[in-house]
């Protein structure tokens, strides 16, 4: 497999406008889904999960009780963005329930 072409950052702000609630920073795509609950916010982690391993493409993510942030980039292209974290923050927009 290829190693991934970072994106450039007219790229990045171009995929991003299809892309409500995510920000560009520190050469990753991040956002913040606030939930209802701390037992929506776990299932909302759960049901990324299926997407990220169909994908093969792990988020780092944190959750603080209603709120779970998700941080994409693409380790194989020294943690910057490619193509592969534009499809991933896609499939999770199809899916997220907020």
């Amino acid at each position: 497999m290829a190693t991934p072409t970072p994106l450039t950052e007219a790229q990045v702000r171009e995929a991003l406008q299809e892309l409500p609630g995510w920000r560009y920073e520190a050469d990753a795509l991040t956002k913040t889904y606030v939930l209802s609950n701390f037992r929506a916010a776990v299932s909302f982690i759960v049901r990324l999960a299926f997407y990220a391993e169909e994908l093969n493409h792990h988020p780092e993510l944190t959750n603080v009780y209603n709120r779970v942030t998700l941080r994409l980039t693409t380790h194989d292209a020294g943690n910057r963005v490619t193509d592969r974290d534009v499809k991933l923050a896609n499939a999770i927009e199809s899916f997220a329930w907020v």
